[in-house]
C-alpha cells in the first residue's frame, strides 16, 4: 500500500478545529522542515502549539517565521517528550481544539494530503484516534519501526499491499490524530516518564478505554528509523531493545518496568525476563543484566528519578 502523497481525500466539513502539537529541543533546522510540512496540508491546520524544551533565540525565530498560526511555549525546564506533549495537548484543548495532531521536530507528514486522509479515516471508521504509517526518512518504503503481526515482524510497506487500515494499532505520537474527547477519556502523557515509554502508556490507556483507534496506511509520517535499537534473539523470533545511548537505555528500561506493573501489561514481565536474560547473557554482559533488573525494579516501585 503506497501512502498518499498528493492532495488526498477531502476532509469532512464537520471535522472542526485541528491544532498540531510539536515538541522540540535545540533542533531548529529540523523544526523548520516540520513546520513547513504542517503548513502545506491541503486541509489546513488551524494552528500549531510548539513546546520548546530548550529555549533559544534561533528556535523562537523559526517558530515566528512559520507560515502558520503558532503558539510558542518556552519551557525553562526540560519536560521531555512526555511532559512536552502533555503541556502542548492541554494548551491545544484550552484553545478549543476539536482534534489534536501530534508532530515532532525530527518528523513530518510525508505529503500535503496526510491530515485530510486521517480526518477522512476517523470519520469513516468512527475512530477516537488515528495514526499514519511511520516510515523511514532515508527510505520511505520501509517502516521506521518494525511492526509485529502475529509471529511475524514486518518492516516494509510492501508487506501491507492488501491493507488500507490496521484496527487497534497505532505508533504514538508520530503523526497521531486524537479527538479532544479521546484525550478527556484517556488523559495526556505522564510527565514522570520523561521520554521513552510515554507513547506505550497512552496506547495502553487507549486499549483499556475500549475506544476505536487504528492506523491508516494511505497516509505516512516521515521519521528517522529506529529499528537498530531492536536486537534479534532466538533466530529473530523475539527482539530485545538496546539503544546505543546509555541515557536512553535508562529511560527505556526504567519506564518499561513501570509499564509492566500496570493493568493490561503485567503478562509481559515473564517474557521480558526471558528475552533480556537471554540477550545479556548471550553477550556475556552480566553487568548489563544487573543494570536492567535494577532499572525495571526502580520503575515498578515508581522511583522516577532522572540519571
Amino acid at each position: 500500500m503506497q501512502p498518499a502523497a498528493g492532495s488526498g481525500p477531502a476532509a469532512p466539513p464537520s471535522a472542526g478545529t485541528v491544532i498540531a502539537v510539536v515538541v522540540t529541543r535545540q533542533r531548529p533546522a529540523l523544526l523548520t522542515q516540520s513546520l513547513a510540512a504542517l503548513a502545506s496540508q491541503s486541509r489546513p491546520v488551524d494552528s500549531v502549539v510548539v513546546v520548546d524544551n530548550g529555549p533559544d533565540t534561533e528556535t523562537e525565530q523559526v517558530v515566528a517565521a512559520a507560515d502558520i498560526p503558532t503558539t510558542y511555549i518556552a519551557s525553562r525546564r526540560n519536560l521531555g517528550g512526555a511532559g512536552g506533549f502533555a503541556l502542548g495537548m492541554l494548551t491545544a484543548l484550552s484553545q478549543g481544539a476539536d482534534w489534536v495532531w501530534c508532530a515532532d521536530d525530527d518528523g513530518r507528514p510525508a505529503g500535503p494530503g496526510v491530515l485530510a486522509a486521517l480526518l477522512d479515516s476517523a470519520e469513516r471508521h468512527d475512530l477516537a484516534e488515528v495514526s499514519p504509517a511511520v516510515v523511514d526518512d532515508a527510505d520511505p518504503e520501509r517502516l521506521a519501526f518494525p511492526l509485529r503481526r502475529g509471529l511475524r515482524w514486518r518492516r516494509t510497506l510492501a508487506e501491507f499491499d492488501d491493507v488500507e487500515f490496521l484496527p487497534s494499532y497505532a505508533s504514538l505520537f508520530n503523526g497521531a490524530l486524537f479527538r479532544a474527547s479521546t484525550l478527556e477519556a484517556v488523559g495526556v502523557p505522564d510527565l514522570r516518564l520523561f521520554l521513552r515509554g510515554d507513547e506505550t502508556e497512552i496506547y495502553r490507556r487507549l486499549v483499556r478505554s475500549g475506544l476505536r483507534f487504528g492506523t491508516d496506511l494511505r497516509a505516512a509520517y516521515i521519521h528517522p528509523q529506529g529499528t537498530d535499537e531492536f536486537k534479534p534473539i532466538l533466530g529473530g523470533r523475539l527482539s530485545a531493545q538496546y539503544p546505543d545511548d546509555a541515557t536512553k537505555r535508562f529511560f527505556v528500561y526504567r519506564n518499561r518496568g513501570y509499564l509492566m506493573a500496570q493493568p493490561g501489561m503485567r503478562w509481559l514481565l515473564p517474557l521480558e525476563l526471558l528475552r533480556f536474560s537471554w540477550f545479556f547473557l548471550s553477550r556475556r554482559d552480566v553487568e548489563g543484566l544487573r543494570t536492567w533488573v535494577g532499572l525495571v525494579r526502580q520503575g515498578r516501585r515508581e522511583r522516577f528519578t532522572r540519571p
